[in-house]
């Protein structure tokens, strides 16, 4: 169908319910109506604190269409719950359009100036100073990183509150294993989306993180942290392609460019007293691993694999399911720290071992036409780590590892690009006392 506009059209929030309602319509099309329940007690707002808390709202509002908008991509987006000024439509449109690029890129779309946010004269909202309690609220995924991040901050004696979107058993399992305090959110899209996309509505990956990352905020103000810190890591910022001259980042919403805009648009027209950074920016993604493999009281309850997180609750899989690019890496990841037979029992079998998965690896080291479009490592970091398992003991021998060793060693430079992973201390936001706790727990 051709709509001539997406539109933003309210949201109310119950707090007797703990309930944030969303709506979205076509013009002359369908509606939607998405509900967030923020499943725990929230502690008593002053007046500023409803303030910033319905700031924080409306940046949900405006990021959580983009799950709707991409059904039919009409070029206007238009806001009718408030006047939108020209900074927030500048920041909600790149979200929008670079957060959108994979989606239009495996739907042949114009990767660049297909859509315009419709923005008001009205000036941007002041800042508002809130008195927050010195805590950190970390987004809990269910695998090795935010693992690493909770630990880290453990180690530094920082008072830290879990967040979990939604309850998948990895996060669940993960809390428990945890052991801190928790605060969870339910979101539920509108079933009206499932049906458009069975009848031909357009459909691929939209920038979740970006979504999580304002209801975190939201969180922190509701349980009373002055600090999201997510866990992503520096490979977050490699675009898997390049088209036309305009980046193709599956991660755009982990990157340090969304990172660093959504951190300054909070602190400028929200709070602030709310801080926003990942932690692990300034590490390589096999750095973290390495990281990982000190705390084997996760090994059996943390999981990255797709299928343990699908919408449908009976779709979800209890188990690796061992055939895609995040199991994949992850395993590669962990290989040179965790020994083989307890790597092989998280996994149930050895992926390097089995030919089947050759051309999956070898996509992930760089020797295919670009990188997988799933939240994995930089194809230098998987090349380096596939290489360097060529000279190890325990894994030289697999068939996986002696078939890409051989064609990677045309192009390594030896044990120094491996060594680097640890030794590079990448770009990021990291304040100086959490940059102490991530560098005293290495």
């Amino acid at each position: 169908m051709d709509y001539k506009a997406f539109v933003f059209e309210d949201y109310c929030y119950d707090p007797a319910a703990s309930t944030l309602r969303l709506h979205y319509r076509f013009s002359e099309g369908p509606r939607f109506e998405e509900q967030l329940v923020f499943d725990f007690t929230s502690r008593r707002l002053s007046l500023s604190g409803m303030q910033v808390l319905d700031r924080i709202f409306r940046l949900i509002f405006l990021l959580s269409g983009v799950s709707y908008y991409k059904a039919f991509v009409p070029k206007l987006l238009s806001c009718e719950a408030f006047a939108l000024d020209k900074a927030t439509a500048r920041f909600v449109q790149t979200f929008y359009e670079k957060g959108l690029a994979e989606f239009a890129f495996t739907n042949a779309l114009p990767l660049g100036g297909h859509l315009s946010f419709e923005a008001d004269s009205a000036p941007a909202p002041a800042p508002i100073e809130l008195d927050l309690p010195r805590s950190t609220l970390v987004p809990v995924g269910g695998g090795k990183d935010s693992i690493v991040t909770i630990e880290c901050l453990r180690q530094g004696h920082d008072p830290v509150v879990l967040f979990s979107l939604g309850d998948a058993e990895p996060i669940n399992a993960c809390i428990r294993a945890a052991d801190l305090p928790f605060v969870r959110v339910h979101r539920q899209l509108d079933n009206g989306l499932v049906e458009l996309n069975r009848a031909g509505a357009l459909n691929g990956h939209v920038p979740i993180t970006g979504i999580l990352s304002a209801i975190a905020l939201a969180c922190a103000v509701l349980c009373g942290c002055d600090t999201v810190a997510m866990s992503n890591e520096h490979s977050a910022n490699a675009p898997n392609l390049t088209v036309d001259g305009l980046e193709v980042n599956h991660q755009f919403s982990k990157s340090l460019q969304f990172e660093t805009d959504f951190a300054e648009y909070t602190e400028r027209f929200v709070s602030p007293s709310l801080h926003y950074f990942s932690l692990l920016r300034p590490l390589s993604e096999i750095e973290i691993a390495r990281r990982f493999a000190n705390y084997p009281a996760y090994f059996g309850v943390f999981r990255s694999c797709n299928a343990a997180f699908k919408q449908s609750r009976a779709a979800r899989r209890g188990h690796w399911c061992c055939n895609c690019p995040k199991c994949r890496f992850v395993f590669l990841a962990l290989a040179p720290f965790v020994g083989k037979s307890e790597l092989t029992g998280i996994f149930g079998g050895n992926l390097l071992d089995d030919r089947a998965q050759r051309d999956g690896f070898a996509q992930l080291c760089g020797l295919q036409e670009h990188k997988p479009f799933e939240c994995v490592g930089e194809t230098a970091e998987s090349a380096a780590v596939m290489a360097h398992l060529a000279d190890h003991p325990d894994w030289r021998a697999d068939a996986v590892v002696r078939e890409l060793s051989q064609t990677l060693a045309l192009r390594q430079k030896g044990p120094t690009e491996y060594r680097a992973l640890f030794e590079a201390r990448h770009p990021h936001r990291v304040p100086a006392r959490y940059l102490a706790m991530l560098d005293a727990c290495s």
